[in-house]
């Protein structure tokens, strides 16, 4: 069972009919029906601006009318999910000397634990979480935990719900990217989408650190300055380096700075693939969604 498979709420069997995932510059999307279809609907600048505390959503007409380009007229009510840009939650990996059985005890204590660490209001957020196997030597156990703004939330839901559409399944977008990755070790992705760069350090099939931060500027040493620190501290805790640096939506800058990364961190660089499309800036949560659904040929948009 692959990673995404195991984060709570992700998949659903059937599948939506409509999967949204939401960026600054468009939205990606993928159709089920008797075959799939799937495009991608720019948005003009200034539609969206990504934020965990602040509305995301600057123009919600805007975003509607784009949203009505997509989905075809029909009053019936649909299922859809919706993946969420990386930087407009929180994402954190908790590690537990013991963890309840009891799901009430469970959530009480990850909130309890996330309290202090989210930059809005608990009791206005949704909250959610995955408890994964034990690491080969540790004796903690690593909670996941995903938690986002129900304001925030609601303005994405807002068009699909004018358009007919119920969201039901909720994901971010690194989350779901994390379905492309097949580790047989210690590896790390970074993704960069906009100004948000999010590293996630995988160790065979379970999620052992993420961070999602805002780089000031796109530059070769403001990735490292975020990359170093990570590898410093996972050789500390897991006693071993990683094996690959997996980049995911770098593009062509990807190609410029991989060679500066493998001699600063001594490690090979890799672009994330995916045989569904080209991996971008807007798509990858989509394409790692399909990819944990088990399609096998289609040509996502980025």
């Amino acid at each position: 069972m692959s990673l995404v498979d195991k984060i709570r709420h992700l998949l659903t069997d059937p599948p939506p009919e409509f999967v949204f995932e939401f960026s600054e510059t468009g939205i990606a999307w993928v159709q089920h029906g008797k075959t799939l279809a799937s495009g991608f609907q720019p948005l003009e600048p200034g539609v969206m601006a990504i934020s965990p505390v602040k509305d995301n959503v600057l123009k919600p007409e805007l975003l509607e009318q784009a949203v009505m380009r997509i989905v075809p007229e029909d009053r019936r009510r649909r299922p859809c999910a919706i993946i969420l840009p990386d930087y407009c939650a929180r994402v954190a990996v908790l590690d537990f000397d013991s963890f309840p059985s009891e799901p009430a005890e469970q959530l009480s204590l990850v909130r309890f634990r996330v309290k202090k660490s989210v930059p809005f209001d608990l009791d206005a957020a949704n909250v959610s979480f995955h408890v994964q196997p034990a690491a080969s030597g540790r004796k903690k156990r690593d909670v996941v935990v995903a938690v986002v703004s129900l304001e925030i939330l609601a303005r994405y839901e807002a068009p699909l719900r004018v358009s007919g559409l119920h969201p039901g399944l909720v994901t971010i977008s690194a989350l779901s990217a994390l379905n492309m990755v097949q580790p047989s070790g210690l590896e790390i992705v970074a993704k960069l989408s906009g100004s948000a760069l999010t590293v996630a350090v995988v160790d065979q099939n379970a999620l052992r650190m993420y961070r999602c931060v805002e780089l000031d500027q796109l530059t070769a040493e403001a990735v490292l300055a975020i990359l170093y620190p990570t590898y410093a501290y996972i050789e500390d805790e897991f006693k071993k380096k990683p094996e690959r640096l997996l980049l995911c939506g770098f593009g062509s800058f990807g190609e410029v700075i991989a060679p500066g990364l493998e001699a600063e961190l001594g490690t090979t660089v890799e672009p994330l693939r995916s045989a569904l499309g080209t991996i971008g800036t807007s798509n990858a949560g989509l394409l790692g969604y399909l990819a944990g659904t088990g399609v096998a040929s289609l040509e996502v948009a980025a």
